[in-house]
């Protein structure tokens, strides 16, 4: 599970947008649900991945985060040693849901649409 302290600390902050693109720009991509919301490659890449904040709505204890991501992917396992083929990167786009307990900033990240 992730934490983002910094993303609770700036709730109803002018610059909430920028620390929540900030925090999950700067996470390793295995934090995210990005394999899973594929549509064109096999192979979800850790570079690039640029997040646009959708919506947000604050519970009792928890803020529910909508975004989406935009990343690239490859379609991997397919080239013979000498396939002079480049392998490609493919744009990908999916949105999530991170629900952040206030409390402790113990995150979970579901995929919602892709």
């Amino acid at each position: 599970m992730i934490r983002l302290t910094k993303v609770t600390q700036a709730w109803g902050q002018p610059d909430f947008e920028v620390v929540l693109k900030t925090a999950l720009e700067g996470l390793d991509v295995h934090h995210l649900p990005l394999q899973q919301g594929l549509s064109a490659g096999s192979y979800a890449l850790d570079k690039d991945v640029r997040v646009m904040f959708i919506g947000a709505e604050e519970g009792v204890n928890t803020l529910q985060i909508k975004v989406g991501v935009f990343y690239t992917s490859i379609i991997a396992g397919c080239n013979c040693a000498d396939d002079p083929t480049p392998v490609d990167e493919l744009s990908e786009y999916c949105e999530l849901l991170l629900e952040i307990d206030k409390d402790t900033a113990e995150t979970a990240v579901s995929l919602v649409g892709s």
